[in-house]
């Protein structure tokens, strides 16, 4: 008979891998993420933003729904927990956020640098783990903290136009608003982990992917043409869909407030990127928020 404290050792272990798991997870997730706001930039040329905010959702949804019917055929992952009437209020907030939230990030892609962008959206980390504290209680360490308050300095530094300038971009209060959706909705959706993540992602791909598509079309906007279109559902499949998937599993064992601070890291790979794709050198106050948000991301993973 094994010892007790043999026992504690394995269930440590298993703890252990379950944790570095949910760890890679979120660095994966956070790297798919952040290749949408460059590709997204690039499709923002020709496409509309709100009819693009809904493409990138449903191609989440349709490219989850083919994974979903592969697992349901041959009978895979059947320990996965279905969702349920008592979520569905966390199902429909869950929703409508991720249908303004989209909306809001490409009006802000349509009027500031993609490499800012990239940035900004680390205000997301702030946004979600506020929320998390005060509504679901989660505990904040004091380097989360100190992390949080370098992450909201480095974004209120991009979010003036220029140097010596206390003009405040439209576009950065588009992200930012961006950031807030998006900071509720990661709480709803924390609601809902222990549930089958497949069946969150078909959720809200087609929900919020034909909420923004319907407020596309009835403001007159039209579908583009098919190679446009097929680009968009497969930049959302990789961004939003298998992303959020993974985001969903690295919650399970991270809690809300730690998993997007894993995200940290999508806006340095989002603006190197960007500044690849777009051979766009940026201004002063970039490199100096870069400084400060590479000291906070330091503090956020920290905690």
């Amino acid at each position: 008979m094994p010892s007790t404290n043999s026992s504690a050792k394995l269930h440590k272990s298993t703890i252990d891998k379950t944790k570095n798991s949910a760890v890679l997870f979120a660095f994966i997730a956070a790297t798919f993420y952040a290749l949408s706001t460059p590709f997204s930039k690039l499709l923002l040329t020709n496409l509309d933003g709100t009819i693009l905010a809904g493409l990138l959702y449903l191609g989440a949804g349709i490219g989850m729904l083919a994974i979903l019917l592969v697992y349901k055929v041959f009978n895979l992952d059947s320990s996965e927990i279905s969702l349920g009437k008592s979520e569905l209020k966390y199902i429909i907030a869950m929703v409508l956020l991720d249908i303004a939230a989209p909306i809001f990030l490409m009006a802000g892609l349509a009027t500031t640098s993609a490499a800012n962008v990239s940035l900004l959206n680390n205000f997301e980390i702030v946004t979600t783990t506020m929320i998390a504290s005060l509504v679901f209680h989660e505990k904040i360490s004091k380097s989360l903290g100190i992390g949080i308050a370098l992450v909201t300095l480095s974004t209120m530094i991009l979010s003036f136009q220029r140097e010596g300038s206390l003009s405040f971009s439209i576009g950065s209060a588009f992200v930012l608003l961006a950031c807030l959706s998006w900071g509720l909705e990661n709480n709803c959706t924390r609601m809902l982990s222990s549930k089958d993540p497949k069946q969150i992602v078909v959720i809200k791909g087609f929900g919020s992917g034909l909420g923004a598509l319907g407020i596309g079309l009835f403001i007159g906007k039209s579908l583009p043409e098919p190679k446009l279109l097929i680009a968009a559902l497969v930049l959302g499949f990789i961004a939003y869909g298998f992303s959020v998937y993974l985001y969903v599993l690295a919650q399970r064992s991270l809690g809300a407030s730690k998993t997007s601070a894993f995200y940290a890291v999508a806006p340095f790979i989002g603006a190197a990127a960007s500044i690849v794709v777009f051979r766009e050198l940026p201004g002063l106050n970039f490199w100096v928020a870069l400084a400060v948000l590479a000291l906070g991301t330091y503090y956020t993973n920290k905690g």
